[in-house]
């Protein structure tokens, strides 16, 4: 009788711990993220830190329809496959009901895919290549950060005024950079006819022998480059070419490299007066940047870089994504995100429902040196939504659903 009084007692601790395990999960809206950490820390970092900040807000404030939020985040180490991997592991182990992040390109694509094959929502964070909206797009697949093409438009802007006829593009050798100088090229020859493409230079992604493409280019004799490189390939880059004047009398126009990510590690070698897309942080005064500025500073005693951004409004994004559709059901939370507008520290954005296209903008602005630091200077925030193609024309480069 004891015995069976014991194997009783001991069964229903076993239900009730399941109930209790059950009303737990029932309780929580699981989210997952894979990024880069291992391989891109100067961005993934501060990335971490602002979706993390972004994820204590949207629980202080009740969570998702007054359900935690959690984000279970992996490292995909730069590998497409590992990432394809990370997100199979999140959807069927860890039961996220959405996919959020990455950083490369073809990372994004692979993952992007991935989603597409299982019918798994998935906000693209930072990868900027024009076919993950485009040639490659599906309907799971959203995504925040503006696109090279809308990077690219904003450059062309200011670019064509230059005088300088003769171009030459420096890239890394993948999906991003290969889409990056392509719409480039297209929009700049658009725009000015008369100039030429003298050179190209492909140096592998977190490879770059600066010694022989700075020769190179010098040896093209371009009146102005387009640079694409980023990084660790950037530093190599600005080092070699100041050291053998590539730089001297001609302009220079060049992705991201405004980033304090990216142009922080320059230091007194920032070169003056390139052309850029970046974040200065230091001089943007809205109410929207003054309050997330705050709240970053308090909670990490330190600046944010244009990581922290995306990495806040990304979950920001899933956050009222989420809210909207009140339903974990990938076909809801398409219909909720479609048009879907929201703030960000940057101002209001929206999801487009043509191309699933956030409309977040970037700064344009010039490099300077400062105190021995490089500085953006002359920045003006561009809209996203002022540097897109038409429907008309997205309806040619989207493939048909």
């Amino acid at each position: 009788m004891r015995r069976s009084r014991y194997f009783l007692s001991a069964g229903l601790a076993i239900v009730v711990a399941g109930m209790a395990h059950s009303a737990l999960a029932q309780s929580e809206i699981k989210i997952g993220e894979i990024n880069s950490y291992s391989l891109l820390p100067a961005f993934t970092e501060p990335y971490r830190k602002g979706w993390q900040l972004a994820l204590e807000q949207i629980n202080a404030a009740g969570g998702i329809n007054g359900k935690k939020l959690v984000v279970i985040s992996k490292d995909d180490g730069g590998k497409p496959a590992d990432a394809q991997t990370a997100a199979n592991e999140l959807v069927s182990s860890e039961k996220v009901v959405m996919l959020t992040g990455t950083f490369l390109s073809n990372i994004g694509l692979a993952v992007s895919d991935f989603a597409n094959q299982k019918k798994v929502f998935f906000l693209a964070a930072e990868p900027l290549t024009d076919a993950i909206t485009w040639a490659k797009g599906n309907r799971y697949t959203f995504r925040l950060r503006p696109s090279n093409y809308m990077q690219a438009a904003m450059l062309v802007e200011a670019a064509a005024k230059l005088p300088a006829k003769r171009w030459a593009t420096v890239a890394p050798n993948y999906e991003y950079g290969q889409s990056a100088v392509a719409v480039f090229k297209k929009l700049m020859s658009e725009r000015r006819p008369d100039i030429q493409w003298v050179d190209e230079q492909w140096p592998p992604f977190g490879k770059l022998d600066a010694g022989p493409v700075v020769q190179a280019l010098a040896a093209a004799n371009p009146e102005a480059i387009l640079n694409v490189t980023f990084g660790a390939d950037l530093v190599k880059f600005v080092r070699e070419g100041n050291t053998r004047g590539l730089f001297k009398d001609r302009a220079v126009v060049s992705f991201l490299t405004g980033e304090p990510e990216y142009l922080d590690p320059l230091k007194e070698e920032t070169p003056a007066g390139w052309i850029v897309t970046g974040y200065p942080w230091y001089s943007i005064k809205t109410p929207e940047h003054d309050a997330f500025l705050k709240a970053y500073q308090a909670k990490y005693n330190d600046y944010p870089r244009l990581g922290s951004i995306v990495g806040y409004q990304t979950i920001k994004a899933a956050a009222a994504i989420l809210t909207k559709a009140n339903s974990d059901d990938p076909e809801k939370l398409i219909a909720a995100t479609e048009g879907l507008s929201m703030p960000s520290p940057f101002g209001e954005i929206t999801f487009r429902k043509i191309d699933h296209q956030s409309t977040l903008g970037a700064f344009v602005g010039k490099t300077a040196l400062k105190d021995g630091k490089g500085i953006m200077v002359d920045s003006v925030y561009r809209k996203g939504s002022d540097f897109l193609p038409s429907d008309a024309e997205v309806a040619k480069l989207r493939p048909k659903e």
